[in-house]
């Protein structure tokens, strides 16, 4: 059990973590980006992990310009969201609430610019995404988006648009603040406004890290992050956090005594937040019997009480139930379906994975997708008790016998049964053939 104490003591993983906020700009396609990249995949080849190499791919890359809202009263802050087409539309500003279903339905957005809320009302069952909402206002008739954020502190969402088939999406689209978004909505819905982007979109590259530890069995379990962030910010909770985790769970696994029973993968994903377009890529190369589970982590040192989306797939629910009994340690157990993070191309083919993340108490993303995701919101001791509990969690998921699959019909029908299924339909991301 040397291990666990030498994992609280390790500054192997937070040393990561600040080599990659470092960095800056780590936007998929971007410089920073490949830096972030070749840096993860040096920390793995340095702590002895087996061909740790990046590969690239070719992605639609987004540069940011200018953008702008203008109103009666002047020009108001605002960013824009990755991916939003280049253009200017003036038209009648339209408050769409919180952006539920029946909020666009309700709303006259025909030639409209929609202002929708990023958050979601604690009475609402299940969280709607930002991309749901864009193309749910697109779909009736907006030609402009304004995502304003729900959490106080002057600070302007960020967050893609587009789909796999339409990578930059069909109208521009830019970010406020809550306070901002307040005033617009008191003060000019209804009323005429101006909204404008500037951006370059050039083909680009983005890339995956991989290795690999223990022994060279033919079924490995998958130990996954992404690298990439949104440019306007660190990017520390949003996902330097979770491949820094990632780094430290190698060391210990190549470190610790005990000998793993099943060869682990280290996959490091870029262009996540453009769409997952490096975990798709990857789910489509590899053949999924080769997966014994998938653990990825995004999000998970928001807080210290680990939150673990297992998506119907009991045996990874008993693994991390087992896992958290044997530490004596809080664990948020979710066994519904999450289709916006690297584990998801995996889950919709039936592969069993866990989403790990944070329970922190906050519905939305706290600090993420803003310029305040940095560094001095984190602490070492959270990702130190992650590590364990994580390097645990892979131990255990090593030594178990192959891991049941689930048909993807039954996935497809569980997305139905808690409402997400028409906004993944409205999003285009429904990879099921079931209508």
């Amino acid at each position: 059990m040397n291990w666990i104490g030498e994992t609280f003591t390790s500054d192997v993983g937070w040393g990561h973590l600040k080599r990659l906020v470092d960095i800056g700009n780590r936007m998929a396609g971007s410089p920073g980006e490949h830096e972030a990249l070749t840096a993860t995949r040096d920390a793995l080849d340095t702590l002895g992990a087996r061909n740790a190499h990046v590969e690239d791919f070719g992605i639609q890359g987004w540069i940011r310009g200018s953008s702008r809202i203008e109103t009666a009263d002047g020009v108001v802050d605002c960013i824009a969201l990755p991916r939003s087409p280049a253009g200017t539309v003036e038209a009648p500003l339209v408050d769409c609430g919180d952006g539920l279903p029946d909020d666009f339905a309700d709303a006259d957005l025909e030639g409209a610019v929609a202002l929708v809320s990023a958050g979601v009302p604690d009475y609402y069952d299940r969280f709607i995404h930002r991309r749901e909402k864009y193309y749910r206002a697109v779909e009736a008739g907006a030609v402009g988006f304004v995502f304003r954020n729900h959490a106080s502190g002057c600070l302007a969402p960020t967050g893609s648009v587009g789909t796999d088939a339409d990578p930059l999406g069909p109208v521009p689209a830019v970010g406020v603040s809550r306070e901002v978004g307040a005033r617009l909505a008191r003060r000019h819905a209804g009323d005429t406004v101006t909204v404008g982007v500037d951006c370059e979109t050039p083909r680009a590259e983005s890339g995956v890290v991989r290795a690999d530890i223990g022994p060279d069995t033919d079924r490995a379990i998958y130990l996954t992050s992404h690298v990439d962030a949104h440019d306007i910010a660190e990017g520390a909770v949003d996902n330097a956090a979770g491949t820094a985790t990632v780094v430290e769970i190698a060391r210990t696994l190549l470190d610790r005594d005990a000998a793993l029973d099943r060869r682990v993968r280290i996959v490091c994903f870029g262009a996540e937040e453009v769409g997952l377009q490096g975990s798709k890529r990857e789910a489509d190369l590899i053949d999924p019997d080769d997966i014994q589970a998938v653990v990825n982590c995004d999000g998970v040192c928001r807080g210290r009480t680990l939150q673990y989306y297992t998506h119907g797939f009991d045996a990874l629910t008993a693994a991390v139930e087992r896992v958290a009994d044997r530490f004596d340690h809080p664990a948020s157990v979710r066994p519904t379906q999450h289709p916006h993070s690297d584990h998801w191309p995996f889950v919709a083919r039936g592969v069993p994975a866990v989403l790990v993340s944070s329970d922190d108490g906050d519905r939305g993303r706290g600090w993420g997708h803003t310029r305040a995701d940095t560094l001095d919101k984190l602490e070492r001791r959270t990702l130190r008790e992650g590590a364990i509990l994580l390097t645990a969690l892979v131990d255990d998921l090593a030594s178990t016998d192959r891991m049941p699959r689930r048909d993807p019909d039954d996935i497809a029908a569980d997305l139905d049964a808690q409402d997400l299924a028409a906004g993944m339909r409205a999003t285009g991301d429904w990879p099921f053939s079931t209508e």
